[in-house]
């Protein structure tokens, strides 16, 4: 779980940044949403990686 509650805090980091972007057009914050969302695609392929190598490793055995 460890995993997901750093997803749900990355999301969380960019609340207020997504805020500035969209309601008050702050393309700054727009970058880091940009990069923030990078992070959260790199580490939700992680995840991905990750789960997918347990499960084939509980097949093997």
């Amino acid at each position: 779980m460890k995993r997901f509650d750093e997803i749900k805090d990355l999301l969380l980091s960019l609340e207020a940044d997504f805020q500035k972007f969209y309601e008050k057009e702050n393309q700054a914050a727009g970058t880091r949403v940009r990069k923030g969302m990078q992070e959260l695609k790199n580490l939700a392929q992680d995840i991905r990686v990750e789960v997918q190598e347990k499960k084939n490793t509980k097949h093997e055995a």
